[in-house]
């Protein structure tokens, strides 16, 4: 495929097309580092939406202090572009990883998050064996009941065992409100957030009345941290999926000011009936499960079904005047799950192309 130049109208494109517009991209960026940074918190968003170290650069130059990656090979992607302070937030195992981790080390400044013992040990032999150390995080399980030591005795413990090892470092704790994301009445789920937040801040008071380090205490995914901002001792947000503010967090978790960025640009490839359109971007092209993508423009058009190579539109009023051949822009329902089908990004203002952005993260999943 050849890359179009820049300056080119979008609907000159072929397609599909995973589409940013850039004007809205860089306002919901500045939207969340205000948001966070004026409630005194450090923004470290997590990059699992866009894989790009293009993007994560524009994050940090408006103040975000550094990364969050799920992935051994997302963190070194973002280390190889050049960016330090990188949050592993998954639980890493296995010598092949360790020594990965310890070789960043000289790259890079991670931290990684652990939440037992057999994790930590050989993560600081890899570390003594590399000549480095690392930074490590303790995860606590806060009600999502996925990972993390459970608080009070046992993440009072696993820190002391942590701080005994040489090779890493204990910086702090970490804590995922995911639960709570999706409480409906505002209220109730300012309460509960705070709740749990409440909970990491107790074992952060625990470990310091232990003589343990814990200057860092991060929480907070796009869905909530419009409510984790606002709570006391939490030092950092991970959330990052906010700036494409795809419908799912809006629709489902209430996240407000801000707006959708990414699109997939489509083609009209058949009218089999009037009220019916299909399009040629099924679920190879975009992800329906969480949320299934909005037709942008036409708000009488809807996604009725998705197949491989196909998306079906219900039409009605004046979007039966769609023809094969048209374009169309499909609001991304959910971008983590769209992201990695695609190579790339291309970047918009005012519809005319500015930029391609290899999406460097997609495919590391180890």
């Amino acid at each position: 495929m050849i890359t179009p130049r820049p300056g080119t109208h979008k609907l000159e494109l072929d397609t599909p097309l995973l589409c940013i517009d850039l004007d809205v991209m860089e306002s919901n960026i500045r939207s969340m580092a205000d948001f966070i940074q004026s409630r005194g918190k450090d923004w470290r968003p997590h990059q699992k939406c866009h894989k790009t170290p293009a993007i994560a650069w524009k994050q940090i130059e408006q103040g975000a202090l550094g990364v969050t990656c799920a992935k051994v090979s997302e963190a070194e992607v973002m280390a190889a572009a050049g960016i330090q302070d990188i949050l592993l937030a998954n639980m890493i195992a296995g010598r092949q990883k360790c020594e990965r981790v310890a070789a960043l080390c000289r790259s890079a400044d991670p931290i990684v998050a652990i939440d037992h013992y057999a994790q930590a040990e050989p993560l600081a032999a890899a570390c003594r064996d590399f000549g480095v150390e690392c930074r490590a995080i303790i995860e606590v399980d806060l009600g999502l009941n996925r990972v993390g030591t459970r608080p009070g005795p046992d993440t009072l413990e696993l820190a002391r065992g942590i701080h005994r090892l040489e090779g890493i470092d204990l910086v702090g704790i970490m804590g995922y409100e995911g639960h709570l994301l999706r409480v409906e009445d505002p209220g109730e789920k300012r309460e509960k957030i705070a709740a749990a937040m409440n909970v990491l801040v107790e074992c952060r008071d625990m470990l310091e009345n232990d003589g343990l380090n814990c200057s860092i205490v991060s929480a907070g995914g796009t869905g909530s941290y419009q409510y984790t901002s606002d709570c006391d001792g939490i030092t950092e947000l991970q959330a990052g999926g906010g700036i494409f503010a795809d419908p799912m967090y809006r629709f489902f978790c209430g996240v407000e000011g801000l707006e959708f960025a990414l699109t997939v640009l489509a083609t009209v490839v058949s009218r089999p009936t009037l009220d019916r359109a299909v399009l040629d971007c099924g679920r190879k092209t975009q992800n329906p499960d969480i949320y299934k993508p909005l037709v942008k423009g036409w708000p009488d058009a809807e996604v009725t079904q998705t197949s491989a190579e196909h998306c079906t539109l219900r039409l009605d009023g004046p979007s039966r005047d769609l023809k094969i051949g048209d374009k169309v822009e499909l609001i991304v329902g959910y971008a983590d799950f769209t992201t990695v089908l695609h190579d790339e990004f291309y970047g918009f203002r005012n519809d005319r192309l500015e930029v391609v952005w290899p999406i460097a993260g997609r495919g590391k999943l180890q």
